[in-house]
């Protein structure tokens, strides 16, 4: 019996007659309505694809016949398997679903439950992206528009992508009640989704944040990262803290990714560098393996227009598998080579303690750069056509890295255009400085990524040729600018600004620095050698730091290679590119000052409100009378003439009491923890790293504790607003001091949540593995958000945006996109304490002077851990950081001793205004209110505009 679909032929209908003729319209029916949800690139069928259609077709055909449905429901078993590519009402998503469930081969077809539920589901919702993603595939195509590239190591996708899609379809309301036919719900089928193990923190959140705004906003985009295996880890919290296991969210498939096995780019690795009688140049040699696209379609909100994450997994082809060393029982050798290239996808971030750590880690980066190269150049070619010309390639490429992780973008775009396509260095140089664009995301020494040069010398040869003459090249025209500077203070500059660092000084400028000793005796005292008359080169260096001083190791700076190949530099709040202007990067400011400007950070409002808060948005809707605020954010500032309405007030403090309620369910069944939504709930959620102060913030609790342990119950009662302080965020596996600080929080708790004196008026709950799943149900329920960083050293966070989007109040330092934050918001809706950022430097040479003196109530915080009132762990090591005045761990580096007393009157202010509810739902309306500024969507029009120079291309 034929199947049909309203409107069209169903894709199977001709496969159940069972005629080779049919067989054939069914493969072309197959073909037009589901190209590219296998593999390969669409547009195109080559014969391969043809016949990978014709074998599923065949396969489909034959289960067809085979199985059965009786796993499904009584009533469900009544809805027609006649599967719609767009399916859109409540029967034909249902009847979508079930064909996935039962004709889908990844799950065994005698069951429906509800982990079969969410991939059939899924497969529904992706039949619908990947003909939204394929349009929008061709008209970018046929359109062919200057196109963004976004590279980042990290994507962590907003939320689960179940929701997210069925959410910028506008389908929720349809798919739940789809599943409601086959006796499920839709949240209980969602949360069967692993979060994708894609990321860690701010900067995957942002760059995911990024692609939906892209996608929403129309703009023709792409990302570009890597498919890790195991993710960063799965963190596990016992009574010795952190423990890491690795990720599963690929043991049971991915049912959103769309493997391209047609699209694929050779990576090579060490080999050396040869050149020809002509002087080019070519990479041999080495170890090759294969970069293979997997590509995830990223929805935008109300349009048509459907963009690509993709994401590069690596192997090696099956002829490097040693069959005779197999056969002859070396099996490990014979697998060596897959083993080596599959490693490299295997983990981000893995540790680089480890000289073997560094070599994956560069592996990494460079697999991501050249692969993403490659295809970029592949778009560009094939969009071109016979108009093909380089001089176009920067009008229609722009490329943005995320941090420096990318920076190989840089010597690979330059390797490609000069080896492989044959330009001169001047040509391939001006495209290169014409497309790249660089995101700077920290001011921390440790994250300004430098690499051993040896180590990269041995891994990617070629490539330290090239940024050995960008060096060069920079040095001259550092020069030529500098002509009559003293070459004392110009030496200086240069070895603070070139790329190389600790590496002598190329041959063509070693001269200008031929100076006489009795000139550097100016600055120096140096012991005479010998009685040479003058010093050359890197000799320079040595007589300032002594005749015997030893040489630190040479590295490459790669966020000075970024400044000086790419034609924009931009900071992520307004305070951090000020202090990327005026400290990080002030020589190239100088030079280049058009090359630098702000993008303060933005969050996606349709994850971190709409769906994720779904209380609060139908509030917001009714009284901003539509839904338009979650494309054009700047309504909410409508909320702002409401804000002394009672009606509104109750509505507002309801849903949030609705949140709170379901984070104590949640709360209860990670932890076993019990928390009364009737406390204050009191969050900081972040990667756990000494600047993020999260020791501030436990021994403020630990103070607290201690002063109520002194009261009588009649006392506790009076003085303190019940508090449930809850921690969430993960300690790099190598990062100790981290690990110490996640081990006192969760000694801290497991004491004060077993003190029955406390019972509900405080509480302390360290949740386990925070990640993108955890913060939906989080952030909707609190109620005070700490971002306590030292000023200055928070880049922009974006956890901050999405807590005062949720009409969560903000606890914080000057740091970061606090400022604004707080501009926007109000100064009166937003705690304010500790240092400023132009006072820190003072503040450290005060320290390591030894004039700072530690308030007593800081000392008692501390004395109190040393007494063993929260277990028999060795805190030294953590405490000694607190102690001294300077030294390698110690000297209280990050200020919580200076910020401490602040912090703790900060406490009781906070307090005072939680006692009257109406004063902080007005706090909490307010907060909602001035948050429009920090949508993504305004983020991304910036970006657009002044750096990328690309233009919305909405799909017909």
């Amino acid at each position: 019996m034929t199947a049909t679909v309203q409107g069209s032929v169903s894709p199977f209908a001709c496969l159940q007659v069972g005629e080779e003729q049919g067989i054939a319209k069914g493969i072309r029916n197959y073909v037009l309505q589901r190209r590219s949800s296998l593999a390969g690139s669409p547009v195109q069928l080559g014969a391969g694809r043809a016949l990978q259609l014709a074998r599923e077709a065949h396969t489909t055909r034959l289960r067809i016949s085979c199985v059965a449905s009786e796993p499904l429901s009584r009533a469900a078993s009544e809805i027609p398997v006649t599967p719609k590519v767009i399916a859109e009402d409540v029967l034909d998503i249902a009847s979508s679903i079930k064909y996935h469930a039962e004709y889908t081969p990844m799950f065994s077809p005698l069951k429906f439950e509800l982990k079969q539920a969410y991939v059939a589901t899924a497969q529904t919702v992706r039949d619908a992206l990947i003909q939204r993603w394929n349009a929008t595939y061709e008209h970018f195509q046929k359109s062919n528009p200057k196109q963004v590239y976004y590279l980042s190591m990290e994507f962590l996708q907003v939320g689960r992508a179940l929701l997210n899609a069925i959410g910028n379809l506008q389908l929720g309301d349809a798919y739940a009640e789809a599943l409601q036919k086959f006796g499920y719900d839709l949240e209980a089928v969602a949360v069967q989704e692993p979060d994708p193990a894609l990321g860690n923190g701010g900067l995957g959140r942002l760059a995911s944040c990024f692609l939906d705004s892209l996608a929403t906003l129309n703009y023709p985009a792409w990302g570009y990262g890597l498919r890790y295996k195991y993710g960063l880890f799965h963190q596990v919290i016992t009574e010795e803290g952190q423990q890491e296991v690795a990720e599963n969210w690929l043991e049971l498939g991915n049912p959103w990714e769309i493997p391209r096995h047609d699209v694929s780019y050779p990576i090579k690795f060490f080999g050396e560098v040869i050149e020809n009688e002509s002087g080019k140049k070519k990479w041999v040699g080495g170890e090759d393996v294969q970069a293979v696209a997997y590509d995830v379609p990223i929805p935008g909100y109300k349009t048509k227009n459907t963009i690509s994450l993709r994401l590069w997994s690596t192997t090696v082809p099956a002829q490097d598998f040693d069959l005779v060393s197999f056969n002859a029982g070396e099996h490990y050798k014979a697998a060596k080579a897959l083993a080596n290239a599959e490693m490299i996808c295997d983990v981000l971030y893995p540790g680089d303690g480890s000289s073997e750590g560094k070599l994956l880690r560069l592996k990494q980066q460079y697999t991501l750069c050249s692969a993403s190269i490659q295809d970029m150049i592949t778009h560009f070619k094939l969009r071109a056509g016979n108009r093909f010309s380089w001089s176009d390639f920067s009008s229609k490429v722009a490329i943005q890295m995320n941090d420096t992780h990318p920076t190989l973008c840089v010597p690979e775009l330059l390797r490609i255009l000069i080896d492989v396509e044959g330009l001169s260095w001047e040509e391939a140089w001006r495209i290169t400085q014409g497309t790249v664009a660089y995101t700077n995301h920290t001011v921390l020494p440790e994250a300004l990524e430098k690499w051993p040069l040896d180590l990269m010398l041995k891994l990617l040869p070629r490539h330290v040729e090239i940024i050995k003459k960008i060096d060069e090249k920079f040095i001259q025209g550092l020069l030529l600018v500098n002509e009559s500077s003293d070459k004392i203070e110009l030496r200086k500059k240069i070895e603070s600004m070139r790329v190389l660092e600790n590496v002598e000084l190329p041959d063509s400028v070693k001269d200008v620095f031929t100076v006489k000793v009795k000139e550097v005796k100016a600055i120096t005292k140096p012991k005479p050698a010998s009685k040479l008359d003058s010093v050359e080169g890197d000799d320079l260096g040595k007589i300032e730091k002594g005749k015997d001083a030893i040489k630190p190791p040479a590295v490459v700076r790669m966020a000075n290679l970024c400044v000086i190949a790419g034609h924009k530099v931009n900071g992520v709040a307004a305070i951090h590119s000020e202090i990327v202007k005026e400290e990080v990067f002030n020589d190239f400011y100088k030079i280049w000052p058009e090359k630098f400007q702000n993008k303060t950070n933005g969050v996606t409002p349709r994850r971190w409100i709409r769906f994720c808060n779904p209380q609060l948005s139908k509030v917001i809707t009714k009284w901003l009378g539509s839904d338009d605020w979650v494309l054009n954010t700047e309504k909410l500032a409508g909320l702002r003439k409401y804000v002394d309405n009672k009606e509104l007030q109750k509505e507002w403090a309801h849903a949030k009491r609705l949140n709170k309620a379901k984070l104590a369910t949640y709360i209860k069944e990670k932890t076993g923890v019990v928390i009364s939504p009737d406390a204050l709930f009191d969050t900081q959620v972040k990667r756990i790293h000494e600047y993020k102060r999260q020791l501030l913030n436990i021994l403020g609790v630990i103070y607290r504790y201690k002063k109520m342990k002194e009261l009588t119950a009649e006392e506790r009662r009076a003085k303190y607003v019940p508090r449930v302080c809850l921690f969430g965020g993960k300690a790099f596996s190598t990062y100790v001091q981290a690990k110490r600080i996640v081990k006192l929080i969760t000694d801290v708790g497991a004491t004060i949540n077993d003190d029955p004196e406390m019972r509900d008026l405080l509480k302390v709950v360290f949740v386990p593995d925070y990640n993108v799943s955890v913060a939906e149900v989080l952030i909707p329920a609190s109620e005070l958000s700490q971002h306590i960083s030292t000023a200055g050293m928070e880049a922009s966070g974006t956890s901050n945006m999405k807590f005062a989007m949720n009409g969560c109040i903000l606890v914080g330092t000057l740091d970061g996109a606090n400022v604004e934050i707080r501009e926007e918001v109000g100064e009166e809706n937003f705690f304010l304490f500790g240092a400023f950022a132009h006072e820190i430097a003072d503040l450290r040479k005060e320290r390591t002077e030894g004039k700072f003196k530690p308030d007593p109530r800081f000392e008692e915080a501390k004395d109190f851990i040393r007494s063993g009132a929260f277990g028999n762990f060795d805190y030294g090591p953590l405490l000694g950081s607190l102690e001294g005045n300077e030294g390698f761990g110690r000297g209280d580096y990050f200020l919580v001793g200076k910020d401490f007393p602040s912090y703790i009157e900060i406490q009781d202010k906070i307090d005072e205004a939680y006692r009257n509810q109406e004063r902080w739902t007005k706090m909490s309306i307010l907060n909602t209110a001035g948050s429009p500024k920090f949508s993504s969507d305004r983020t991304i029009h910036e970006y657009a505009h002044d750096i990328w120079g690309i233009k919305p291309l909405p799909v017909p």
